[in-house]
């Protein structure tokens, strides 16, 4: 059986994106030795979606030439943004409203940018 969701994030600078995750984020972590921490991050979830979508009511037709993408998700992003905020935590660009939720690009430190946002429907990870 699956116990775990193991998620890899890699970056450029290493020390500094952990540094980001266990300073800002302040995620719960264990060090597996040497300095390689493995960070908590609560409940998960996998969604699927098509890598390709024709245009319509959610915008611009177009493609991705991801296979994976990693998000958080919050339940009051402005509350969020602001905690955040207060221990450096920078981001890149407006808050946008999307039909499925309200997101904002977070600048990860010695990697690049992940997605924040507040969904719009119930996290299947936060149901009983």
């Amino acid at each position: 059986m699956i116990t775990v969701l193991h998620t890899l994030i890699y970056a450029h600078d290493a020390d500094a994106t952990r540094a980001f995750f266990r300073d800002v984020l302040q995620l719960p972590h264990g060090d597996t030795g040497g300095g390689w921490l493995i960070f908590k991050t609560g409940p998960s979830e996998i969604g699927v979606h098509p890598d390709r979508w024709d245009s319509g009511d959610e915008g611009p037709g177009g493609r991705t030439t991801q296979a994976f993408d990693v998000s958080l998700a919050c339940d009051d992003l402005d509350a969020t943004m602001a905690e955040l905020a207060s221990r450096g935590a920078t981001f890149a660009g407006e808050v946008q409203e999307q039909g499925w939720g309200r997101t904002v690009l977070l600048e990860v430190p010695g990697a690049s940018t992940m997605l924040l946002y507040q969904p719009a429907y119930d996290p299947p990870a936060l149901m009983p």
